[in-house]
């Protein structure tokens, strides 16, 4: 079918967004069509002042509305331990928890040669200079279990050593609630190695 001009319009802008095929965008486009336009106008402002509202901190490049960041910023937080995670949705679930105090630092992605990402395509050189600056006792590596994770991790393991500073990482495992018979075997050897005394 063809769509008049403005709709196939918007349907290519929402099939810019990650994991948004065709039908998606087009559910989404007539959705948006359907919507009343105080509505809309709501929606496209809410885009524009989060985009212009939004910037990096530019000690931990979490994002934020100012920088440094709120955490950053914080007089209440332990300056001695960073936890390194890939991206800002990593920290906000960190955050969620209200288990950790430490400060944090957003790499901005993950090592990953087949996407044509190295090491410097992200935050690893601004996390060094904060190891010589900042009194850091501990690095806490929050990063995913995947194949990208795990070459930034060892990659970053690697650098961090000389500094003498103890380097950590969180653990992996059975999810809670979860049946082990359904776990992979991966999964299972991480949760065995991550084990602790009860």
């Amino acid at each position: 079918m063809i769509y008049p001009k403005a709709i196939a319009t918007l349907i290519e802008q929402f099939q810019k967004f990650p994991s948004v095929g065709p039908k998606s965008a087009q559910r989404m486009a007539f959705y948006l069509l359907r919507m009343p336009l105080s509505e809309v106008q709501k929606f496209a402002q809410s885009m524009v002042e989060a985009k212009e509202n939004t910037r990096t901190c530019e000690i931990c490049f979490n994002l934020s509305s100012s920088s440094p960041c709120e955490i950053c910023s914080s007089e209440r937080r332990d300056r001695s331990t960073i936890c390194v995670v890939a991206e800002t949705k990593d920290l906000i679930a960190i955050e969620k928890t209200n288990e950790y105090n430490g400060l944090y630092h957003v790499l901005q992605g993950l090592i990953s040669p087949m996407d044509g990402i190295g090491a410097d395509d992200i935050r690893i050189k601004e996390l060094l200079n904060r190891l010589t600056d900042e009194g850091v006792k501990e690095v806490i590596l929050a990063l995913s279990p995947s194949v990208e994770g795990e070459a930034t991790s060892l990659y970053l393991s690697k650098l961090i050593k000389p500094f003498g500073i103890k380097i950590s990482r969180i653990a992996f495992g059975i999810p809670v609630g979860a049946d082990l018979e359904y776990a992979d075997e991966i999964t299972i050897a991480r949760a065995l190695e991550g084990r602790r005394e009860i």
